[in-house]
């Protein structure tokens, strides 16, 4: 498996969620500004309340796989991908192959 292609495609697609997931709730504060709803009164508040809360949390996640994709690819430029940062040993390829930006082996992963 090439490495550096899925790490390139995983880095791809979160920089096209993170953009798309922005505008999104870039939005939807404006329609809410504009809409100069109370949000704690207003039976649809709370829809837009968990809206907002939800596109938040799912870009918050976007950000934080596109920083562990990144981290990946400096390993990777390092020298140092595919070994883990705990116990140093390798990073079996199965592993690597479901989360390319994986950092510690199995056994040291399931003592976190």
């Amino acid at each position: 498996m090439d490495h550096r292609s899925a790490l390139d495609r995983l880095r791809a697609e979160a920089e096209l969620e993170i953009a798309t997931l922005d505008a999104d709730l870039h939005a939807l504060f404006e329609a809410s500004r504009a809409d100069n709803a109370d949000d704690e009164h207003d039976p649809e508040g709370a829809t837009i309340a968990y809206e907002r809360a939800q596109l938040t949390a799912v870009l918050t996640a976007a950000r934080t796989q596109l920083a562990a994709v990144n981290e990946a690819l400096a390993r990777l430029d390092a020298g140092t991908y595919g070994l883990c940062e705990s116990c140093g040993s390798a990073i079996p390829s199965e592993r690597l192959e479901i989360r390319p930006f994986a950092t510690m082996c199995v056994t040291c992963a399931s003592r976190r």
